[in-house]
C-alpha cells in the first residue's frame, strides 16, 4: 500500500488569502487609509498618482485609495451580509421543497419559476425603483432576486440526495424527517453549496456596484466602488485613474471568488472520485 501525502492546494490557498486580506483591509480601514475618504480638497482635484496620493484624487480632491479601502465595507462586507441572509431564507425552503416532493407543483415553485424568468439586473432595478434608492433597499432587492436561485439549487441537490440508499436506510431506522435533513442531507449538500456561494458572492458585488453606478444603490458621498465608477465617467478622458482603480478592485475581488470556487470544485471532484 502506497503512502498518501497531503498535497496543498496552492490555488485555493492563494484565493482564500486574497479574500481574507481584502476583508481585513476593509475592517481596519481607519488604520490603513492614508486620508479621510470624505475630505474634499479642490486644490488637489484630479491629481495623478503620487507618493501622497498613491491612486490619485477624484474630481473633488478626495483620495482614491482611501475611498477604495472604505468601499470594501459596503461592496464586500455588504455582499457577505446579503449572502448570509439569502442562505437563511433559502436553505430551509430548499430543504423542505426537495425533501417533501409533493410541493414541487405548488404555488411556491411557480413563484420561483416566475422569478427566475426575469433577468436579475432588470428585476433588481424594478424593485429598487419602487422602494427608492438606498443601501437598505438595495440589499433587500438583491435578496428578493437571488433567493430563488438558491432555493432551486438546494432543491435539486436534495432531490438527488434523497435517491441514495442511505436516506432510505435512515428512514427505515426510524429517524425523524428533521433529523434526516439535519444529520444526513445537509452535510452531503454542504460542499456544493460552498462552491456555489463562492462563485455567487462575486456576482453580488457586481450587482451592488451596478446599482450604485445607476444611482439606485449607495448614494454619494459614501465611498463605494460603483459610486466611484459613476463619479468618474465625466472625467475619464482627462483622469482615467479615477475609473481604472475602482474597476481593478472589482475585477480583483471577482477573480478571487472565481479562483476559490474553481479550486473548491476541483477538490470536490477529487474527493468524489476517491470515494
Amino acid at each position: 500500500m502506497k503512502p498518501i501525502f497531503y498535497q496543498p492546494n496552492v490555488g485555493l490557498f492563494t484565493g482564500v488569502s486574497l479574500l481574507l486580506a481584502i476583508i481585513m483591509v476593509g475592517i481596519f480601514a481607519p488604520l490603513l487609509s492614508p486620508h479621510d475618504p470624505l475630505s474634499v480638497h479642490l486644490s488637489n482635484r484630479l491629481a495623478s498618482p503620487s507618493w501622497e496620493y498613491p491612486f490619485g484624487t477624484d474630481h473633488l480632491g478626495r483620495c482614491v485609495l482611501s475611498r477604495l479601502i472604505y468601499g470594501i465595507r459596503v461592496s464586500v462586507i455588504g455582499a457577505f451580509i446579503i449572502l448570509l441572509l439569502t442562505f437563511l431564507i433559502s436553505l430551509p425552503v430548499g430543504l423542505l421543497t426537495g425533501y417533501k416532493r409533493r410541493y414541487r407543483d405548488g404555488f411556491l415553485m411557480r413563484l420561483i419559476d416566475g422569478t427566475l424568468a426575469i433577468p436579475d439586473i432588470i428585476f433588481t432595478v424594478a424593485i429598487v425603483g419602487i422602494l427608492g434608492p438606498g443601501v437598505t433597499h438595495m440589499i433587500l432587492a438583491i435578496i428578493l432576486v437571488r433567493w430563488a436561485n438558491y432555493v432551486r439549487f438546494i432543491r435539486s441537490l436534495v432531490l438527488k440526495c434523497c435517491q441514495e440508499h442511505y436516506i432510505l436506510s435512515a428512514r427505515m431506522a426510524g429517524n425523524s424527517h428533521v433529523r434526516i435533513m439535519w444529520r444526513y442531507i445537509l452535510p452531503t449538500i454542504f460542499s456544493p453549496l460552498v462552491v456555489f456561494a463562492a462563485l455567487d458572492i462575486g456576482k453580488i458585488v457586481i450587482l451592488l456596484a451596478g446599482l450604485s453606478f445607476l444611482g439606485l444603490g449607495t448614494q454619494p458621498p459614501t465611498p463605494e466602488w460603483g459610486v466611484m465608477l459613476h463619479d468618474s465617467t465625466t472625467y475619464f478622458q482627462i483622469a482615467p485613474h479615477i475609473m481604472i482603480f475602482p474597476g481593478l478592485a472589482i475585477m480583483l475581488f471577482v477573480f478571487t471568488c472565481q479562483l476559490i470556487s474553481e479550486q473548491l470544485k476541483k477538490g470536490s471532484g477529487t474527493v468524489a472520485k476517491e470515494g
